[in-house]
């Protein structure tokens, strides 16, 4: 997780540095996703058959690579793009898969909650990924900060190893003699057909829509919300801290909200959660020209709407999953949501180029308004699309 956010946190040097445009920078931020999104079926889907561990390992070797390679060599747009694409293919290898991992070893009464805490344990490594980079391009230079976050990587690669098996219901089976080889593997057309499960898919795509338009883009948002108080105390904190603490926000609102859908449904928590995520992303952007600490508050505030309901999504895929098909679930699940997160930085980025080139605060607040928008089907696709299975323990 320490490369994750690392093109973000330095997301207006870049822009600086190789004189990139918004939408080029929304293209690398986006792609990163997006390769997640386009490997995750297949190898999400695997862990099916194979045991997540060997699968994790692998991405977390992969991840290292990568972001070696782009401490090295990226010196541009194409270059950049090219290792970021193949982190994102690392994340597909450790994030669903690291799931999994949890799942298939869990003993506990309530695997909803051990979900809830293994999603947020991603807002944890975001929080970790903007801090370390930030703090160490500062000290160090960009380059040495993305190779700590190689050796991060290293050392996730090897914690798994001191896990033991899965659990004998959840272990992996071996179909290699099924004659359905790696097109039986990704069969979605169960997952497809099992309309509870495929609500929630559908919503947590929405949901990363959001979550990752907002994750691309906070520190630019908040450096031009900077430059615009230039010769004021407007920098007490930096923005690259702010996303430290929206990305430690973001984990005990993940955490709180699986809770809250517990007591009080999830389905209804969920739908709230987005209307009001929504109306905030509709007019947050028109604030950047306020003073700094207002609208680092309400950068905060927005995250936590965002986030209150991630934990949630998952925990309604995994539950709601068909017999013998919780890996192709998350892999459609994982799919979705990451291809909608590939989408919207990029999105973000052209709605600013179109707008002024995110000169002016209408520039930035239609490029927020443009995540609302997209940020309103989520309540829709929970209600509206037809569900066939009733929820196992899910409250409406």
């Amino acid at each position: 997780m320490a490369g994750v956010f690392a093109f973000p946190a330095l997301l207006p040097n870049f822009v600086d540095e190789w004189r990139l445009s918004n939408t080029e920078a929304g293209w690398i931020s986006g792609l990163y996703f997006a390769a997640h999104a386009l490997s995750a079926p297949p190898i999400v889907a695997l862990t099916d058959r194979i045991d997540a561990r060997r699968i994790y390992v692998a991405g977390a070797l992969l991840a290292a690579l990568a972001a070696v390679g782009f401490s090295l060599f990226a010196d541009g747009f194409w270059s950049a793009l090219t290792f970021r694409v193949l982190a994102g293919i690392a994340l597909a290898a450790t994030y669903m898969p690291g799931l999994r991992l949890l799942v298939d070893r869990y003993r506990g009464e309530t695997p909803s909650r051990a979900i809830s805490f293994y999603t947020a344990s991603f807002s944890l490594g975001t929080a970790f990924s903007f801090f370390l980079t930030g703090q160490l391009a500062t000290e160090f230079g960009w380059r040495a900060a993305f190779a700590a976050t190689a050796a991060a990587a290293l050392i996730a690669a090897v914690v798994p190893l001191a896990l033991g098996p899965a659990l004998p219901e959840h272990a992996p089976v071996d179909r290699t003699g099924d004659g359905r080889g790696v097109l039986g593997v990704l069969d979605i057309r169960p997952v497809l057909a099992n309309r509870a499960a495929l609500s929630y898919i559908v919503s947590y795509g929405v949901h990363c829509w959001e979550l990752f338009a907002l994750r691309s883009w906070l520190v630019a948002f908040l450096s031009f919300c900077v430059g615009l108080q230039a010769g004021t105390p407007a920098a007490w904190i930096a923005p690259t801290t702010v996303a430290t603490l929206s990305g430690l926000v973001a984990m005990a609102a993940s955490i709180g909200g699986n809770e809250l859908a517990l007591s009080f449904g999830r389905r209804r928590l969920i739908a709230l959660v987005m209307v009001a995520s929504a109306a905030a992303a509709a007019g947050i952007g028109f604030t950047v020209s306020s003073p700094y600490a207002l609208v680092v508050g309400l950068a905060l505030a927005y995250t936590l709407l965002v986030q209150l309901d991630s934990a949630a999504l998952t925990a309604g895929s995994v539950e709601t999953a068909l017999p013998g098909q919780r890996g192709a679930t998350l892999a459609l699940h994982s799919l979705f949501g990451f291809g909608c997160a590939g989408i919207g930085p990029v999105v973000f980025g052209r709605v600013l180029d179109a707008s002024g080139g995110g000169g002016t605060a209408s520039s930035w607040g239609l490029a927020f308004l443009s995540v609302a928008v997209v940020g309103t089907l989520g309540p829709l696709a929970l209600f509206l699309l037809p569900l066939r299975l009733a929820p196992p323990g899910d409250k409406n």
